[in-house]
């Protein structure tokens, strides 16, 4: 059975390493499934569900569980590696915690998600919670509409 080819990724090695080191405080096994799980997952760079990263993960084991899936990525979001999204269609979807705090536009047509950052709209929160007495610690921010894909697909040619 394959293997997910290691590239040589340092930060998704590291990431990896904090996993290990989470299942042995645990007291739990580091298995080749949890490990091609999590190797899947942080080579995939996206917002994911639990089905999607089951199908991919099937395809390098195809003796992988879908409920293995899902208490690996629990195990993920309990040792703050990922976080878990529910968006407007009531999937949980996964996300890298690495990094920077980020928005999200999400296409209610084709499901699309794409990440963005805007100072104006960072600081303009934090005012309003502070004009209302509000301490800031933070939020997160869904916007919904149609991708350009979708726009266009969906104008008909005028003849």
């Amino acid at each position: 059975m394959a293997r997910p080819a290691s590239k040589s990724n340092p930060e998704a090695e590291s990431r990896f390493a904090i996993f290990k080191e989470h299942l042995r405080r645990q007291g739990l096994k580091s298995t080749a499934q949890r490990d091609d799980i999590a190797k899947v997952f942080f080579a995939a760079n996206r917002h994911i569900s639990v089905e999607e990263l089951y199908n991919e993960v099937k395809r390098i084991n195809p003796r992988i569980g879908y409920a293995t899936v899902y208490r690996t990525m629990k195990l993920l979001t309990e040792c703050g590696l990922v976080l878990e999204r529910h968006f407007r269609d009531g999937e949980a979807r996964y996300e890298s915690a690495e990094g920077h705090h980020h928005d999200h536009l999400i296409c209610e047509s084709c499901g699309k998600i794409v990440e963005f950052e805007e100072p104006r709209i960072e600081n303009l929160q934090a005012q309003v919670a502070e004009r209302l007495g509000f301490e800031f610690t933070g939020h997160k921010m869904e916007l919904y509409g149609r991708c350009t894909d979708c726009q266009r697909s969906r104008r008909t040619p005028r003849p």
